[in-house]
C-alpha cells in the first residue's frame, strides 16, 4: 500500500477512485487489521487504488477530513469524498470488504 504524506495526498486523490486508510503507528486496531490489507487491496484492485496516511504526520489532512477515530477508510472519486468507514466499523477484514463491495456498486 502506498504511504502518503501531507505533501502528496491531494495529488494522489485528485483522479480516479481511491481508498485512503487514515492510521497511526500507536493504533492497536490499525495494527490488528494491517495483515489483512494486502488481500483486501488485491481483491479490489480493479475498482480502487489504495494508500495510507499517518494522522500524526499529516494532522492538517486529518483535520480537513474530520478524521476523529482510526482506522478510518475514506473513498475519493476524482478528489471528492464519496463515503467513509469509521473506526468502530473498520475492525475486521469482513467489515472493510463489505463496505468496499457496497460502495463500488
Amino acid at each position: 500500500m502506498n504511504k502518503l504524506s501531507q505533501e502528496n495526498f491531494h495529488n494522489f486523490i485528485a483522479s480516479g477512485s481511491k481508498v485512503v486508510e487514515f492510521n497511526a503507528d500507536w493504533c492497536i486496531d490499525c495494527k490488528r487489521i494491517a495483515p489483512d490489507l494486502p488481500a483486501i487491496e488485491e481483491k479490489f484492485n480493479n475498482d480502487f487504488q489504495f494508500a495510507e496516511i499517518d494522522v500524526d504526520d499529516a494532522r492538517d489532512i486529518a483535520e480537513q477530513y474530520h478524521v476523529k477515530g482510526i482506522p478510518t477508510f475514506i473513498i475519493f472519486q476524482e478528489g471528492v469524498e464519496q463515503d467513509r468507514l469509521h473506526s468502530r466499523n473498520a475492525k475486521t477484514k469482513q467489515q472493510i470488504e463489505s463496505f468496499l463491495s457496497q460502495v463500488k456498486k
